[in-house]
């Protein structure tokens, strides 16, 4: 406060700094901001100083040493601790709150230089801010990668989706870590990958592979929504059971226990019309050999091969017979390719939601130090619905 006073006295006379004492004060209780005023009638002189504390801010990051080889390693990423500037002009300091775990990261790292931040998206509260956009208090959605504390300069996208952190939309009292989930880039893989790449019509039949992960249980709960006959295939009797029992789909297939071409055959004699992959492997040669002519498949991902070493990958199933004489629509997709509709589907879910017509479920992992545990387990299928890290 001292300095401030100085600053103040420089411009100001004696008498007037006794004046704007008062207005300090009750500025600092009101607003958060300091204001001086130079009354006079001819002009006004106004100068406003943040309160925010001074003090030196140190993020925790978890560094890319290795790239990962067949299943990653905790020795492939290193957690330091980096000391943050000062804040610039039009930047604001976030403080992590959630951090999600995806498959896609597992792949998508080796686009990068080793010693990078660990790629990933997060939900992160504004403590400190010296843009009128990003007030203190709100909260952003950003991929900031595997980071506690980030300065952000809202000019500059990320590297990977080339998008910039954007404001968590006003979801009332639903939790924030659907930000990275339903309301996320989760919810709108399902959205636009459904909608935009399999062009569902009511009374078809659709399969979903890894139906009981965030992307998955979401596109069987939109299919039903849209009237069709939705069958998952997952890892665990206890996904089956919540997949039926509680997000509504008409059946779904343990692949672990049952035989699937056998099984698919007797919960979809009419056949599929569409495939939502986000497994590859042979799980996905053997529904698309069951689909009808002209059926449409979203390849959304292929985690089945993420831990393998892709040098060394074993013979898949020929597909190109069962593509070519059914007249198959195969197409992969990334989510970012509707960037410029990202609302859109962040709003449509959040009315599903409203409406009782989408629910959602999360396995929460509490503890930054415990993200390298939360993303091995979500690669393995141990999570139910969306994996999150909660700091």
């Amino acid at each position: 406060m001292d300095n401030i006073f100085k600053a103040v006295r420089r411009q100001l006379s004696w008498n007037q700094c006794r004046f704007i004492t008062t207005i300090i004060v009750r500025s600092l209780r009101d607003t958060g901001e300091i204001t001086a005023t130079r009354a006079d009638s001819r002009s006004t002189w106004i100068r406003k100083c943040s309160t925010q504390s001074s003090k030196m801010v140190k993020a925790r990051k978890y560094v890319v040493m290795n790239y990962f080889v067949n299943e990653a390693k905790p020795t492939d990423l290193k957690l330091v601790e980096e000391e943050l500037p000062p804040l610039q002009n039009e930047e604001y300091l976030v403080e992590a709150e959630f951090f999600s775990v995806d498959p896609y990261m597992r792949p998508y790292v080796r686009n990068f230089p080793l010693g990078i931040t660990m790629i990933g998206s997060q939900v992160a509260k504004i403590v400190e801010s010296k843009n009128p956009a990003f007030p203190v208090g709100k909260r952003i959605i950003g991929n900031l990668g595997w980071r506690t504390h980030t300065i952000i300069d809202p000019k500059t996208e990320d590297s990977f989706f080339k998008q910039k952190p954007y404001l968590l939309p006003d979801i009332g009292d639903l939790p924030p870590s659907l930000g990275l989930g339903v309301l996320g880039m989760p919810g709108n893989t399902a959205y636009f990958g459904l909608l935009e790449i399999c062009k569902p019509k009511s009374g078809e039949t659709i399969v979903i592979s890894g139906a009981a992960g965030a992307v998955g249980s979401h596109v069987g709960q939109i299919a039903k929504n849209l009237g069709l006959n939705v069958i998952g295939i997952c890892g665990s009797d206890e996904k089956c059971k919540w997949l039926t029992e509680e997000m509504g789909f008409d059946f779904a297939i343990n692949y672990k226990t049952m035989p699937v071409a056998a099984r698919l055959r007797e919960v979809a004699p009419q056949g599929v019309d569409c495939y939502f992959d986000n497994v590859g492997g042979d799980i996905s040669g053997t529904v698309m050999y069951q689909m009808n002519p002209f059926g449409r498949v979203a390849i959304c991902g292929s985690i089945s091969s993420y831990n393998a070493d892709i040098k060394s990958l074993p013979k898949s199933t020929i597909l190109q017979p069962a593509i070519l004489t059914n007249q198959l629509k195969v197409e992969g997709f990334i989510v970012k390719r509707w960037l410029d509709r990202w609302n859109e589907g962040i709003m449509q879910n959040l009315q599903w939601i409203r409406e009782g017509k989408l629910r959602y479920r999360e396995t929460v992992t509490k503890g930054f130090e415990n993200m390298f545990d939360a993303f091995i387990g979500m690669l393995h299928g141990e999570n139910i619905g969306k994996a999150i890290v909660q700091v």
